[in-house]
């Protein structure tokens, strides 16, 4: 059997397509509708390594920098799939990316912590029970709606095949469809498993934030004030998630460790769904791409 090697590759599924990241380069891949592979690919500034290798703020970092990064590839692989409806603009996709992180605020952060606080006004710990359970319930709600919508199956699909493929580069087997296809589509470093994680490090936190600091006499001052500060302690949950699935994936040997993982794991059962060999093929050159190794099958888009 093939030694498992440490992986700093992450990735993300985009439309028609794979996105892969390492330490200084980012490259997506994207299936067009002549059937034909490109990709396009990006150096990464050394001035973002500097802070992504702080513990704790990183994970902050990280975030901001995938979102940043994402709404350019994500533009990219819109146009490239679906080139003959016309090309999205960046400003298009900048604007639907904020309302989407609107959206997300509120439904999850905002709206969890408003209802509890009207079910709980006097009750510290079952406002914060509360609060905790509508905000998973919402969120597992949500995936589970959008995955009966055809094109997100198809990006879960995409999402598959870059675990696949990862999984692949980590045992050191040869780049190729076929092996990959032998792998799961659950991945330990998984963002869905993140965000899970980020759900529970925030019961923690808020619930903290709601003993320690004195709350202000009206009704009204102390809502706004817990909203404020779940908005404002995002960052620091982030950092901290960050670093539990960092060292939880390195120690899935570890029984303990492994039941840790294991809710964020079995949600990617809804998030990820088995690929194609076509579909394998676009996240295995993405992959190649990072890794700097020749490519056969696709062609370069320089913009």
């Amino acid at each position: 059997m093939s030694k498992e090697k440490f992986s700093s590759i992450g990735g993300q599924a985009v439309i028609e397509g794979v996105m892969m990241r390492n330490s200084n380069l980012i490259a997506t891949a994207v299936r067009k509708p002549n059937g034909k592979i490109v990709y396009k690919k990006t150096i990464i500034s050394k001035n973002r390594n500097i802070l992504s290798t702080i513990p704790f703020i990183r994970g902050a970092i990280t975030l901001f920098d995938s979102l940043v990064l994402g709404v350019k590839e994500l533009t990219f692989s819109a146009n490239q799939a679906e080139a003959e409806e016309g090309e999205l603009s960046q400003k298009e996709a900048i604007m639907t990316t904020v309302a989407s992180l609107a959206l997300g605020i509120g439904l999850f952060i905002i709206l969890p912590s408003v209802v509890s606080s009207f079910l709980f006004k006097d009750n510290k710990i079952y406002s914060n029970l509360s609060e905790a359970g509508l905000r998973l319930s919402f969120f597992i709600l949500y995936i589970f709606l959008i995955s009966f919508s055809k094109d997100i199956q198809r990006v879960f699909q995409y999402h598959g095949a870059e675990h696949k493929s990862i999984y692949a580069y980590e045992k050191q087997l040869d780049l190729t469809p076929q092996n990959a296809a032998k792998f799961t589509t659950l991945h330990p470093r998984c963002g869905t498993s993140f965000l899970l994680i980020v759900m529970f490090i925030a019961i923690i936190v808020f619930t903290s934030l709601d003993f320690i600091l004195p709350p202000p006499s009206s009704f009204t001052a102390k809502l706004l004030t817990k909203v404020v500060l779940r908005v404002l302690f995002m960052p620091l949950i982030a950092g901290i998630s960050y670093e539990l699935q960092r060292y939880t994936s390195n120690h899935l040997d570890n029984w303990f460790i492994k039941l840790i993982a294991a809710p964020g794991m079995a949600l990617q059962k809804i998030t990820t769904k088995e690929p194609d060999f076509d579909q394998l093929e676009v996240a295995i050159v993405a992959i190649k791409v990072v890794l700097n190794k020749p490519i056969e099958n696709a062609t370069e888009i320089f913009k």
